[in-house]
């Protein structure tokens, strides 16, 4: 296995077969379908070709190309079923593994910041990756104090590798665009390579997890690994064992799939109000379902990992997000339609009718009108359609809507965790979550004038 290929000549052209090989392989099935194979075998074993090689093709390159990859396996269940089926299992695969970096250059990496006597700070040190991503790859180790260590190593060039990924891609985005119907890959690329810098910043990733860790460290639902130790390009946290969202997705019970469900809501909107980050990777590969205690008995507890992407929200999510689903369950069109205006997701040229936007809106948050609802792929994919057929009034008055910059980030982490709730199955009292962690979504009730008094 060599080397992350570096060079943007080799990484340009291996990204450039992704598109090529779609179109050649349309071709081999035409040919297939004229001597006479059925249209449905044929359309399978072309989707499954296709699959093949775009986890290859991602997975080898990892950078940008597999972070994109990533990206787009939490929205799988987005898609027909019918397509989704071949897909499914190589964009999953990418949420867990990817080919890895040569035992040669990890130890170089170590030794150049860590000092050629780095061995002495590992009581154990394990050559072969636990895991593979898309800048670096982790490493399980004993530290020099007895702890059990996850030792994350980012791959040489990672950088430069990720910049010339996205940059290609975002010329692919076109002939992309279909593997999720009703999303616009632009600018889901483009949102991506605004956070590289942070992406390959280990500093800011150690404090965004120790933020995490120092919350949560009581936390009976929630567990967070401490960081250990951090430098330029390696990050030791403690090591937490668990099964991968991923396998509960494939092979989990029931009560697996609704306890990593509810866990997975109660982070996405307590993060931001306990710790004013929000985890912005809510992919299956960095989380794990840990048992309640070491002896296995209590609830499941959701282990969190990666915080290389977070968002930046000191006051917790903005209260308006909670405002308007608030006003939109209780059917204020014309209050929704005007805090819309305000915010910035209507344009001042635009004039749209609240009702309608009240219409394009329920459907959506149909989650949180009811005390506990069950995600399926099913609903995701009705989601999905309703807003990319070009005969739905839903997809004509998405396009006139607007998505402020502030909102971006926020608007794809919590699509993409209810795409893993999709993928799961899970019911979820996500209502519950909403009412106790969500600025916005509960009316306080003015203090009348003995509260006030008694505050003061």
């Amino acid at each position: 296995m060599s080397d992350l290929p570096r060079k943007a000549v080799t990484r340009t052209a291996k990204l450039a077969a992704l598109p090529l090989g779609f179109a050649g392989r349309a071709t081999w099935g035409l040919g297939k379908r004229i001597v006479g194979e059925s249209a449905e075998l044929v359309g399978r074993e072309l989707q499954q070709r296709t699959a093949e090689q775009m986890f290859k093709v991602l997975g080898e390159l990892k950078g940008g190309a597999m972070k994109f990859g990533q990206a787009l396996s939490v929205f799988e269940s987005a898609l027909p079923e019918e397509i989704a089926g071949p897909y499914r299992a190589a964009l999953t695969k990418l949420q867990e593994a990817a080919p890895p970096m040569p035992t040669r250059t990890v130890h170089s990496v170590l030794a150049q910041r860590l000092g050629e006597d780095w061995h002495d700070l590992f009581l154990e040190f394990e050559d072969k990756p636990a895991a593979a991503a898309s800048i670096g790859q982790v490493h399980r180790g004993v530290w020099h104090d007895g702890r059990e260590v996850a030792v994350k190593v980012q791959y040489p060039g990672a950088g430069e590798a990720l910049l010339s990924d996205l940059n290609q891609l975002s010329r692919f985005a076109r002939l992309l665009g279909p593997l999720v119907p009703g999303m616009d890959i632009k600018p889901l690329i483009a949102e991506l390579k605004d956070r590289v810098s942070e992406e390959l910043d280990y500093d800011l990733e150690a404090q965004a997890q120790h933020a995490h860790a120092e919350e949560f460290a009581d936390d009976p639902d929630v567990v967070v690994p401490a960081v250990v130790h951090q430098c330029e390009q390696i990050l030791v946290t403690e090591w937490i064992d668990g099964v991968p969202l991923s396998e509960v997705i494939s092979d989990g019970t029931q009560e697996q799939r609704d306890r990593a469900g509810q866990l997975l809501a109660r982070f996405l909107f307590s993060g931001p109000a306990r710790t004013g980050l929000l985890h912005a990777d809510p992919h299956p590969g960095n989380f794990r379902l840990l048992p309640g205690d070491p002896e296995g008995e209590g609830d499941w507890r959701l282990g969190v990992l990666d915080f290389g992407t977070v968002d930046r929200l000191p006051g917790g999510l903005p209260t308006p997000i909670g405002d308007s689903l608030r006003m939109t369950l209780d059917g204020e069109a014309d209050a929704v339609y005007e805090l819309l205006c305000t915010e910035g997701f209507i344009k001042e040229s635009m004039d749209l009718d609240p009702d309608a936007v009240l219409d394009y809106l329920l459907p959506i948050i149909e989650p949180a009108q009811v005390d506990e609802f069950t995600f399926t792929r099913g609903w995701m994919r009705s989601q999905a359609a309703r807003v990319a057929d070009p005969r739905s009034p839903a997809y004509q008055l998405g396009k006139q809507l607007n998505l402020p910059p502030a909102y971006l980030l926020i608007h794809r982490v919590t699509l993409s965790t209810i795409g893993v709730l999709c993928q799961l199955g899970a019911t979820v009292r996500l209502r519950e979550e909403l009412q106790e962690w969500l600025p916005g979504f509960v009316l306080e009730e003015p203090m009348d004038e003995e509260e006030s008094a008694a505050e003061a």
